[in-house]
């Protein structure tokens, strides 16, 4: 049985130690590192290079989602799974476009930990199954509404076309709205009109919506 050395990257303690036990009954995983904040992470991860990464995305000095992407970057090996009480559609994309392989959420059982943990560390991407199932629901939604839809083409401005461009950068509000010299509340009320426009209810089918009309690109 091959090993697989963890680390884990969380700033509770209560966290550390409920997957160690968690993981315990599994004799070819070896915790090889503990970090506190998103620079400790680095640091650490760098200095034990392990297999796998249970990175929390908030956390002190440096968020998970920023530390993610600078270890993907110098560590290109190492997998790395999420781990987070966060639900939103916004941080799975973030996850994903940083260089993870994974999301998982805190309150999983064992054995979706260790289904997670096995399907990074064997090169496939992991959705926390409370996730993939509202996922596929809004995929299914969103196709009931494209079906439903005129035929007629979707206009978009050229202004609506930057906003969605600047969302795919992973931009804020307050960003897009400094870079395109607008107010917080113009770049809200964009946002609010194209996904009335596009029928859309979520960041992610807008993206994918935008995506396959290609209407925008990914760096």
């Amino acid at each position: 049985m091959e090993r697989i050395n963890i680390m884990i990257a969380d700033d509770h303690e209560v966290i550390h130690n409920g997957i160690r036990d968690i993981l315990r009954s599994k004799s070819n995983y070896t915790i090889v590192g503990n970090a506190y904040d998103g620079k400790e992470a680095i640091a650490k991860a760098l200095e034990l290079k392990p297999d796998i990464i249970l990175m929390d995305i908030s956390m002190p000095k440096l968020n998970g989602i920023e530390a993610i992407k600078e270890i993907s970057k110098r560590l290109p090996k190492t997998k790395m799974l999420a781990l987070t009480q966060h639900e939103e559609d916004e941080y799975i994309l973030q996850i994903m476009k940083a260089g993870g392989s994974g999301y998982l959420l805190k309150n999983a059982k064992r054995d979706e930990f260790i289904e997670a943990i096995e399907s990074v560390v064997q090169g496939k991407r992991y959705l926390s199954s409370k996730l993939s199932e509202r996922m596929i629901n809004n995929v299914l939604e969103q196709a009931e509404s494209t079906e439903s839809r005129s035929q007629d083409e979707i206009h978009l401005t050229r202004r609506e076309i930057e906003i969605i461009q600047k969302i795919a950068d992973d931009k804020s509000n307050l960003e897009i709205a400094d870079e395109l010299h607008l107010s917080v509340r113009t770049v809200e009320t964009h946002r609010r009109n194209l996904m009335q426009k596009l029928k859309v209810n979520s960041v992610v089918a807008l993206l994918k919506y935008a995506t396959q009309n290609n209407i925008i690109t990914f760096d």
